[in-house]
């Protein structure tokens, strides 16, 4: 089995002396994930707050939750998420050009739910206007002054 490197510790200046954090994730990535867990275990139970905060590094620093076979294959399966390329010359090509396809139909469909939003918009906006204006139109005749008038000079007080 080969010893995983992580891509931050593979570093020369992350293995230097002074980074002890680095040296020790270093050696805790080389003994495997039974390790970390037993950090975590111990640290639970000397100091709480301390094996939480080994949880939440395990956690965000996705070391817990890693499922392959291999700790190479984990650090390979890293570079290729990260866009490094296989050493496969045509499905390096076949992922290039996949990716731009996807690239356009997503730049494709967010404009398509731009110009939906917009135009829902405009519509109840219309709406709102065609329902005012309705209702401007059937206050406006018993506010007519005229027809006040006329009302007040037939005698009914």
């Amino acid at each position: 089995m080969s010893a995983y490197v992580h891509p931050e510790t593979s570093h020369p200046a992350a293995t230097g002396a002074g980074n002890w954090f680095r040296r020790t994730e270093a050696w805790f990535d080389a003994r495997g994930r039974g390790a970390w867990i037993a950090l975590m275990v111990v640290s639970f139970i000397f100091f709480w707050p301390l094996g939480l905060a080994v949880l939440a590094y395990l956690i965000w620093s996705k070391r817990m939750f890693a499922h392959h076979g291999t700790r190479h294959c984990h650090h390979r399966h890293a570079d290729m998420r990260m866009g490094g390329l296989t050493g496969n010359a045509a499905f390096d090509a076949y992922k290039a050009d996949t990716l731009a396809r996807l690239e356009r139909e997503q730049n494709e469909f967010e404009a398509f739910l731009r110009r939906l939003r917009e135009s829902r918009d405009k519509a109840e906006f219309d709406q709102y206007l065609s329902e005012r204006a309705r209702a401007a139109a059937a206050d406006a005749p018993a506010n007519d002054p005229a027809e006040q008038d006329a009302t007040k000079g037939s005698g009914a007080y």
